[in-house]
C-alpha cells in the first residue's frame, strides 16, 4: 500500500456494516430458537453463564486489548516502509501469546468449579449445586475456544492494517451458525441437550476465528516464523500499549460479564437468560454500527496518526461519531417505547412464553437509553488507541466501572427490580461517553463535539413521528383478534420498522441533514454508483 493512498473508510464501513449485521441477525436468530427449544429456565442460565468463566479469562489476558495494541504498532511499521519488521513483531507477538493463552486455558480447566461460584454468586435454593455442575461442565467445553478468540483477534488486526474488512467479518457468523448447528441438530444426541450449544460454539469459533484467517493471511503475503523477541522494540511497544487494559477493569470490557454475576441475584430460573436476551437486541445497533464503525475506522485514524495528518483525524472522527448517532438514536427510542412488542415478535414461540416476554421487556428498556452512548464509545477508544495512547481511556473506563458498581450496590441494598440494573449500565456508558469526549478533546486540538450533540437533538425531533407510527402499529394489533399469532407481530414488526426508518430518513432529509446522505450513499453503491468513499 503506498504511504499517500487515503484509506478507504467509506468501504470498509460497508463491509463492517454489513458483515456485523449479517452478524447480528444471526445472533439474534441464535437466541430466537434457543429461546424456541429452551425458553428461559434454570437449564439456559447455566448455558449462559458458563461463557463467563471463559470471559474472564479473554479479559485477563487483555484479548480485545490485543488487536488494539497491535493495530497501531503495525500500521507504523507497515505505512513507514518498515514491512519486514512489520511481520517479525506479527511472528513474535503471535507466538508469545499462543503460548501464554494455552498455559492460561489449562489453568482454567483445573479450578472451573471455583470459577463457576464466582461467576454466579448469588445462586441459591434446592437447584443451585446442580446448576453450578452444569455450569462447570460447560465451561470446560468452551475454554479452548478462546484461544481461537485470541489468536483470530491477532490475525483480524493485521487484516484490517491491510484494508481487509470482509474475511473478519466472517468470523462471528461462523461462530454464530456453529451454535445454531449444536442447538438444531447436536443437541439431541447429548444427555444434556443444552451441552450441544457449547460444542457447537467451539467449533464455531476455531472455524472462523482460525482456519478462515489463516486461509486469508496467506492470501496476503503474510510472514509468520516461531520467534520470542522481547527486545524488538515494536513488540515491546505492543505489550506496553496492552498493559493498562491488563491491569484495569473498563467497563466495556466488564460489563457483560458483571451484568451475568449480577443477575444472579435476582431470582434464578431464567432470569440470566432474560437479561442476556434483552442485552443481545441491545448489543444488535452496537455491534452493526458502533463496532463496525470503530473497527473501519481505526487503522485509518492509525495511519493518519503515523503520516501526521491530524487534520483528516479530527474531520474523520467528527463525521464518523454524528453517523452513529443518526443511525442509532432512532433505534433507542423504539426499544426504549416498545420493548414488549418487539420481545415478542422475535422470542415468543414454542417454549418461550408470555411470561418470559414480560420478564425481559423492563430490562430491555433500562439498556435502550444507553444505545447510542454504547455506539459511541468504541469509537472514542480507538481516536485514544489511534493516538497510540491506551492509559487514558482505561483509567476513565475503570473510574466508570466502579461508578457503575456503587450504583449495582444501591441497587441490590435497596432490593430495587431487575430493570434498574439494567438501567444503571446505560447511566455508566452516558458517563463514560462525556468522560472520553472531555479527555480527547484536550489531547487532539480542534473536534467540534458540539456538532454531534446538534445531530443528536435534531435526530430525537426527527424520530419522534417514526417512533409513534411504530408504537401505534402494535397498539392497532392488540385490538385485533391477530395480536396473539406469531406471524402477524412479525409482519407488524418488519412492516412498521421500514416504514419508521423511511419516515425518520425523508423527516430528517428535510431538515437538512448532511448525516441522511448516508442512506443515498449507500443506495448509489447498491446501484453501482459512486460516492465520497473518505466518509
Amino acid at each position: 500500500m503506498s504511504n499517500s493512498l487515503t484509506p478507504n473508510i467509506a468501504k470498509a464501513g460497508l463491509i463492517m456494516t454489513a458483515s456485523l449485521l449479517l452478524s447480528r441477525v444471526l445472533g439474534i436468530i441464535r437466541e430466537m430458537i434457543i429461546g424456541a427449544m429452551f425458553g428461559q429456565s434454570t437449564m439456559t442460565d447455566a448455558y449462559n453463564y458458563a461463557f463467563s468463566i471463559p470471559d474472564i479469562l479473554f479479559y485477563l489476558v487483555a484479548g480485545g486489548a490485543l488487536s488494539s495494541a497491535f493495530i497501531p504498532v503495525f500500521s507504523e511499521y507497515l505505512h513507514t516502509g518498515k514491512e519486514e519488521d512489520a511481520w517479525h513483531v506479527f511472528s513474535s507477538v503471535a507466538t508469545i501469546m499462543a503460548i501464554f493463552v494455552t498455559a492460561f486455558i489449562a489453568l482454567a480447566m483445573v479450578f472451573t468449579p471455583q470459577l463457576a461460584r464466582i461467576v454466579a454468586p448469588g445462586l441459591s435454593g434446592p437447584d443451585a449445586t446442580q446448576t453450578y455442575e452444569l455450569i462447570t461442565y460447560m465451561s470446560r467445553i468452551v475454554l479452548p475456544a478462546q484461544f481461537a478468540f485470541f489468536m483470530g483477534g491477532l490475525l483480524f488486526g493485521t487484516l484490517y492494517a491491510r484494508q481487509v474488512f470482509s474475511v473478519p467479518g466472517l468470523g462471528p457468523n461462523i461462530y454464530n451458525l456453529g451454535i445454531i448447528f449444536g442447538a438444531v441438530v447436536v443437541s439431541h444426541s447429548l444427555t444434556i441437550p443444552v451441552a450441544g450449544m457449547s460444542w457447537g460454539a467451539t467449533v464455531g469459533a476455531f472455524l472462523g476465528n482460525i482456519i478462515v484467517p489463516i486461509w486469508a493471511m496467506r492470501k496476503i503475503g503474510a510472514r509468520y516464523r516461531f520467534v520470542i523477541d522481547f527486545k524488538h522494540p515494536g513488540v515491546r511497544k505492543v505489550f506496553r500499549l496492552m498493559g493498562p487494559v491488563v491491569f484495569g477493569l473498563s467497563l466495556p470490557g466488564v460489563f457483560a460479564l458483571f451484568l451475568m454475576t449480577f443477575s444472579s441475584y435476582f431470582g434464578g430460573n431464567g432470569i440470566a437468560t432474560a437479561f442476556r436476551n434483552a442485552n443481545q437486541l441491545m448489543q444488535a445497533p452496537l455491534g452493526v454500527f458502533g463496532q463496525s464503525m470503530a473497527l473501519a475506522i481505526f487503522p485509518a485514524l492509525s495511519q493518519f496518526v503515523a503520516q501526521q495528518r491530524m487534520d483528516m483525524f479530527r474531520d474523520q472522527l467528527v463525521k464518523t461519531l454524528r453517523t452513529v448517532v443518526y443511525l442509532t438514536v432512532p433505534i433507542a427510542l423504539l426499544l426504549l417505547v416498545a420493548p414488549a412488542p418487539i420481545i415478542s415478535a422475535i422470542f415468543e414461540r414454542r417454549q418461550f412464553s408470555a411470561e418470559d416476554t414480560m420478564r425481559t421487556a423492563p430490562l430491555l428498556a433500562g439498556f435502550a437509553v444507553g444505545v447510542p452512548f454504547w455506539c459511541l464509545q468504541p469509537i472514542l477508544m480507538r481516536a485514544f488507541f489511534s493516538l497510540q495512547n491506551t492509559k487514558r481511556p482505561i483509567l476513565l473506563g475503570t473510574l466508570t466501572t466502579f461508578i457503575f458498581l456503587g450504583m449495582v450496590a444501591g441497587v441490590l441494598v435497596l432490593k430495587l427490580p431487575a430493570w434498574t440494573l439494567a438501567a444503571a449500565g446505560s447511566v455508566a456508558s452516558i458517563i463514560l461517553v462525556a468522560m472520553l469526549t472531555r479527555a480527547i478533546g484536550k489531547d487532539v486540538e480542534g473536534l467540534k463535539f458540539g456538532s454531534v450533540g446538534r445531530t443528536a437533538a435534531r435526530a430525537t425531533v426527527a424520530a419522534l413521528p417514526g417512533t409513534a407510527l411504530f408504537f401505534g402499529a402494535f397498539w392497532v394489533l392488540d385490538q385485533t383478534t391477530a395480536a396473539h399469532a406469531n406471524l402477524a407481530k412479525v409482519a407488524v414488526l418488519f412492516v412498521a420498522g421500514c416504514s419508521s426508518a423511511w419516515l425518520y430518513y425523508f423527516i430528517s432529509k428535510a431538515m437538512n441533514m448532511s448525516e441522511a446522505a448516508y442512506f443515498e450513499r449507500a443506495l448509489k453503491r447498491r446501484r453501482g454508483g459512486k460516492s465520497d468513499e473518505t466518509t
